[in-house]
């Protein structure tokens, strides 16, 4: 069956009543939390988690998907309408979009971010439709030392990426491997640092542990730094871009989209990186620069087409390869791990119904988020008004609930609390968590991939350099560790001289 067949099948997937409004839910769900600054998609995939392992694999995926590209879609108006981004992606937008609201062109920027999603996200999803299936043919070539090769590469991009220092995005990769290796052995069978607890003789759940670090600790740090907003009172009007709005923003369109394609299929680049790099870029190639920060709409199109590309492509390597390209994207590879399904190059042939059909769902998906996010402005405008007061302890109660649900085991409620106390002062110390969450989703993999590779090599670490691809994703390792050192050594040098 070639492409084409594949994608219809997955349609006849996606339009199925209850997958149908399992996507509608989540493209909703990630909205709304978009909309909402101090939560994010992070937030909005922890608290569906527990609801996810009641459903069909592909439904509950459809669900988690949407809620990801969905929160994409949000971010933009809480970032125009207040100028606070309510997710990472969206903090570009702030700059010029909040300035067209200012002077009364909050509609156009809307419309033109929605627009611009809208093209940029078809554009992502057509890239994930070609290309899944050569890379996962080309994927099949991995063997124990390939992946362990191509862990390492996405453990030292998202740290390089992931905002902290290099010591630290590694000691927090380190600990996510340490509790990765808590439970039996995979080998063995023998406990390892379960300290004689059953609960974790299975190892630390999932669910509990991304719950504490993104839902409770979340929660304190905003609660304690706490946020002020002024909400723009004035009538929203105009959104659907003038001629002259569309002449400014079809290239700055065009543009973002593809660089966010590209960025998007890169481990650890994501959709932050992505929106920043085409901020720049717009300014870079304007004739008139100067009216960046005061208001261009260009500044609006750009970023929001770029975060929106890289969001469909960071599926790419997903779906494709099993490794995740941001932090959403490493929960939603828990997710599939939750659900008994490993994600890997043989996805679409093992679960073809799960792999077209979540990819014919972002098509479906899509078309109902440009077809929600305008008119139901004035909605989103009024759920920006909830006080935090309101909104984080119903956070809190939704993530006790669905933790203790998931297997009905208090420990479990424990062990978030305990993580969000350890999120909180990881958090104050400046420790992302990104590298530990992806460290503690791919611990088992890396594991067994690597004492695969030694037993296949009678116990020689020279398999990793012999094979020519496993050889070539090391050196590709070694070489963005080396950059990140780079700057490092020389401030550390500068100190010396200083």
């Amino acid at each position: 069956m070639d492409t084409l067949g594949h994608l219809l099948h997955g349609f006849s997937v996606t339009l199925q009543p209850h997958n149908l409004f399992y996507c509608f839910l989540g493209v909703f769900g990630g909205t709304l939390v978009g909309v909402l600054p101090g939560l994010g998609p992070q937030s909005a995939i922890v608290l569906l988690l527990p609801a996810a392992v009641y459903l069909e694999p592909v439904t509950a995926i459809i669900m988690l998907a949407g809620v990801y590209y969905g929160s994409m879609y949000g971010g933009s108006t809480t970032s125009i309408l207040v100028n606070i981004p309510g997710e990472g992606a969206s903090v570009v937008t702030c700059i010029d979009g909040h300035q067209m609201a200012l002077q009364g062109r909050a509609g156009p920027a809307l419309g033109i971010a929605a627009f611009g999603s809208f093209i940029a996200g078809t554009f992502g999803l057509i890239l994930l439709t070609i290309a899944g299936g050569p890379i996962a043919d080309f994927a099949l070539r991995f063997g124990p030392p390939e992946y362990f090769a191509l862990m390492c590469l996405a453990l030292v991009i998202l740290i390089n990426l992931s905002g902290s220092s290099l010591q630290k995005g590694l000691i927090s990769a380190l600990a996510g491997l340490f509790l990765g290796s808590i439970g039996l052995d995979l080998v063995t069978g023998e406990p390892r640092f379960t300290m004689g607890m059953p609960v974790l003789y299975d190892g630390l759940g999932l669910i509990p542990v991304i719950m504490g670090l993104y839902g409770v600790a979340e929660v304190l740090i905003n609660v304690e730094q706490g946020l002020t907003r002024t909400i723009n009172h004035g009538k929203i009007k105009n959104l659907f871009p003038s001629s002259d709005d569309w002449r400014a923003s079809a290239a700055p369109i065009a543009r973002g989209t593809l660089l966010g394609s590209l960025l998007g299929t890169l481990p650890g680049a994501g959709v932050v990186l992505a929106s920043f790099l085409s901020y720049t870029l717009e300014r870079r190639l304007s004739k008139t620069p100067e009216r960046f920060g005061h208001g261009a709409i260009e500044g609006v199109a750009g970023p929001e087409s770029a975060n929106n590309a890289a969001a469909q492509c960071g599926f790419i390597p997903l779906l494709s390869l099993g490794i995740p390209a941001n932090v959403a994207t490493a929960l939603l590879l828990g997710a599939f791990v939750i659900l008994g399904i490993q994600p890997s190059p043989t996805l679409i042939s093992t679960h073809p119904d799960l792999f077209w059909g979540t990819v014919a769902s972002m098509y479906v998906g899509n078309a109902m988020l440009l077809i929600l996010n305008l008119p139901l402005i004035g909605l989103w405008v009024q759920i920006l008004r909830v006080p935090y007061a309101m909104l984080f302890p119903g956070v809190l109660l939704f993530g006790l609930i669905g933790v203790y649900m998931v297997n009905t085991n208090i420990a479990e409620v424990w062990i978030m609390i305990f993580f969000g106390i350890v999120g909180y002062v990881m958090k104050k110390a400046d420790y992302e968590f990104a590298p530990m969450v992806l460290a503690l989703v791919i611990s088992p993999i890396f594991e067994n991939a690597f004492r695969q590779s030694l037993i296949l090599s009678g116990g020689s670490f020279s398999i990793f350099f012999t094979q020519p691809l496993a050889c070539f994703l090391m050196l590709c390792a070694a070489i963005a560790l080396v950059l990140q050192l780079v700057p490092q050594i020389r401030q550390v040098t500068a100190k010396l001289e200083g």
